[in-house]
């Protein structure tokens, strides 16, 4: 299987357009050693040159240049995204489709509520049926495995998670199974197992359980602590009410992976806030001291 990072950032990238704390603002004055990112999407293939791509950012396009096996110009229209799977329907893992509305029509793979929500509170399924047809859905049902066509080796298992709706959805405040999923992706061929959850905010017994089977856990590393937009002077709310585990604490993330006995774990959907992505902070040094791993855009790994 392989693995490439395209955006490991969370919404808003990094540095944010509009964002002064200190991550973003030494960014910019290069006083600070760390690497910008595009916001959080990946893309995975069994051969190397058909890709199903996971979540659409906003910045896809920037992402498509950056990593040229998406685009191989094989005719005078082309594309490698053979599919495109949203693993929920929040603004920085859709808008993306928009971008790509000149390739359709695509194969895009999401749950009942996920296309509920795109259908109605941001209608994209609907506003690109204009453009050749625009986004065909393939159902992902809440038990049980599925394969994409273009990818046969690749088997992926959603796995429901806790967490809410987007602010602009119309069951915001009624969540249900399939608002967000993880994946977990084994090529059988290989052998190599992934779970990728850029979302995860609580882990249950039975979350642990299935963690406990990827040889490279690639998940949720959007914020440090809590506390940190408050800390931050850059928003009030709490990790956890985004839904989102915070890396330190009891229960975080840090205590979590050191229970894992997967290969590689690595951090992505990193907000722009977050100490880790100072290279020269004791925050890193503590992620480097437990094993833990960031993601950074560009990022390939083979399993």
């Amino acid at each position: 299987m392989f693995i490439q990072i395209l955006g490991s950032a969370a919404g808003g990238g990094f540095p944010q357009w509009n964002c002064n704390c200190a991550n973003c603002a030494g960014l910019r004055a290069g006083t600070l050693r760390a690497q910008p990112r595009t916001q959080s999407s990946i893309a995975i293939s069994d051969n190397g040159v058909d890709w199903i791509l996971c979540n659409a950012s906003p910045d896809i396009r920037a992402q498509l240049e950056a990593f040229p096996k998406l685009q191989p110009a094989r005719k005078p229209r082309d594309t490698a995204i053979a599919a495109i799977i949203l693993l929920d329907s929040q603004i920085d893992h859709t808008t993306g489709l928009l971008t790509l509305r000149e390739g359709c029509p695509h194969d895009v793979w999401c749950t009942e509520m996920v296309h509920q929500d795109l259908t109605t509170g941001f209608p994209l399924f609907n506003m690109l049926e204009h453009w050749n047809g625009g986004l065909k859905w393939n159902p992902i049902a809440l038990e049980g495995s599925f394969v994409i066509p273009a990818c046969p080796n690749l088997q992926i298992t959603p796995i429901p998670l806790r967490s809410s709706a987007p602010p602009y959805s119309p069951h915001r405040n009624d969540p249900h199974p399939g608002d967000n999923i993880g994946l977990l992706i084994e090529d059988r061929q290989s052998g190599g197992t992934l779970f990728y959850a850029p979302g995860l905010g609580q882990a249950s017994p039975q979350l642990l359980e299935i963690m406990r089977r990827a040889d490279c856990l690639l998940v949720d590393g959007t914020l440090w602590r809590d506390d940190e937009m408050r800390v931050r002077e850059v928003g009030d709310k709490l990790g956890s009410e985004m839904g989102h585990m915070p890396q330190i604490g009891p229960g975080g993330m840090i205590e979590l992976l050191d229970e894992m006995p997967a290969s590689r774990k690595i951090l992505i959907h990193i907000n722009n806030t977050n100490p880790i992505l100072d290279e020269d902070s004791a925050e890193r040094a503590t992620l480097g001291e437990h094993g833990i791993e960031v993601a950074f855009d560009g990022m390939s790994i083979e399993l």
